[in-house]
């Protein structure tokens, strides 16, 4: 059976500076076929163990030691048969990198247009630390608004192939509400917990998407613990607890490698929660490397995080392979206030092997860059987006990011997420 997708594809990429983006001349609608494109998922790998596991039954962590596992890929085949120029004319959205990605049936996607997100040259905020290498990818223009929808459109989509038809989630905000839509798009039952201090906006998504919300009178950990408690038959895609969030978050990376030009940049900074962005794009670059495509070289990981809620900064700084929980975490970026990360151990290894780092900012420095950003460069960033450009200006000063150097902020949702932290001007 044939499966066409009518698409507006921009080309061909234009060249500015480092970031090649997409041209907003020239678009043309094609039809294509998705019949002889074909996944080359191979298996399950325990990434502390090397423990392989099918990939054509339900898995969550690794069933030996309970660490983290990933989607392994026939890479030798994809290298020997799939060629740059093949993405051209492909749809716009993350599943145009169906080889490397985790569902074997087209049929059973689940996409509302997530991922192929704009490099944007932040001209603006580069001129102010006379840097011409700074640019900004706005993960805040998928699908729900955040980097969210890529992960749970992976997740939802290979859960439908295991003929899972029930799902839930523990969430601070941005995934609950992905998870909703795409799982209302399956036909799933969805099952949501969230810290009864969620952003108002992200709950009433879940509502609209009629998915069973679930309030719970503590942090993300404790919603964790409150789903994993309730659960009959829901199929639990926590944070990396789950083998594909991160295959969707991987896309991420191989967007970014596109936009570069098959290179990358020198440094990216990203604002960390769970740690499925940095975690997936490491992956990438990889798989990128394996099958041709990009060289060895890598960007600096650079993990932010907000002073109230600072494992993963806390175990870099101690030399620590893993990440102690994090009491009383409290700060306005709810993406970041993830007390304990089942990935710990991963995020702390690929920051020192890119020979990255890891530092705080404060809740003020990150309400003042939603500001600097948006005046700036007209994008209305997250929380957690604007924490990245607090801590550029912080690389700077320190010297640990020199002003000439490729650098990518990545702006992992939108700021209308969470209006109440926009104070409007007194009546006059």
């Amino acid at each position: 059976m044939a499966f066409l997708f009518r698409l507006k594809y921009n080309f061909p990429f234009t060249n500015q500076g480092l970031g090649g983006v997409f041209s907003q001349e020239n678009q043309v609608s094609i039809i294509i076929s998705m019949d002889n494109i074909r996944s080359y998922l191979t298996h399950l790998e325990c990434t502390n163990c090397q423990q392989q596991f099918s990939a054509q039954e339900i898995h969550t962590l690794c069933s030996d030691c309970g660490k983290v596992l990933f989607a392994r890929y026939d890479l030798t085949s994809v290298k020997g048969i799939w060629k740059k120029s093949d993405l051209l004319g492909r749809r716009n959205d993350i599943w145009r990198w169906f080889e490397i990605m985790p569902v074997l049936s087209v049929e059973n996607v689940i996409s509302l247009g997530e991922g192929a997100t704009p490099l944007l040259h932040a001209h603006s905020l580069g001129e102010i630390h006379d840097a011409k290498q700074l640019y900004i990818k706005d993960e805040g223009l998928n699908p729900t608004g955040s980097f969210k929808a890529r992960g749970l459109s992976a997740a939802v989509s290979k859960a439908k192939e295991l003929g899972i038809s029930s799902i839930a989630i523990p969430s601070a905000g941005n995934a609950a509400a992905a998870l909703a839509a795409y799982g209302s798009r399956a036909k799933m039952e969805i099952h949501v917990f969230m810290p009864n201090d969620t952003p108002a906006m992200m709950m009433r998504e879940a509502v609209v998407y009629d998915a069973n919300l679930h309030l719970v009178d503590g942090l993300i950990n404790q919603a964790g613990q409150e789903l994993k408690a309730s659960a009959k038959n829901w199929f639990d895609v926590s944070t990396l607890k789950e083998p594909y969030r991160a295959e969707g978050k991987k896309t991420m990376g191989l967007e970014l490698a596109e936009q570069f030009n098959w290179s990358l940049p020198e440094a990216i900074i990203y604002p960390t929660g769970g740690g499925t962005g940095i975690v997936g794009m490491w992956k990438a670059f990889d798989e990128l490397e394996q099958i041709g495509w990009i060289g060895s070289e890598r960007p600096q990981m650079i993990s932010v995080q907000s002073e109230g809620c600072a494992p993963i900064v806390r175990a870099f700084e101690k030399g620590d392979s893993h990440a102690e929980l994090w009491e009383d975490a409290e700060t306005i970026a709810p993406g970041m206030r993830v007390p304990v990360a089942v990935a710990d151990y991963l995020m702390l290894q690929i920051i020192r092997e890119s020979n990255g780092t890891a530092l705080t900012v404060s809740d003020a420095e990150i309400h003042s860059s939603i500001h600097r950003i948006a005046s700036q460069e007209g994008v209305f960033a997250a929380p957690e987006g604007a924490a990245t450009y607090a801590a550029y200006e912080k690389l700077l000063a320190n010297g640990h990011l020199q002003p000439e150097m490729s650098v990518v902020l990545f702006n992992t949702g939108s700021g209308m997420k969470t209006p109440d932290l926009i104070t409007l001007p007194k009546k006059t």
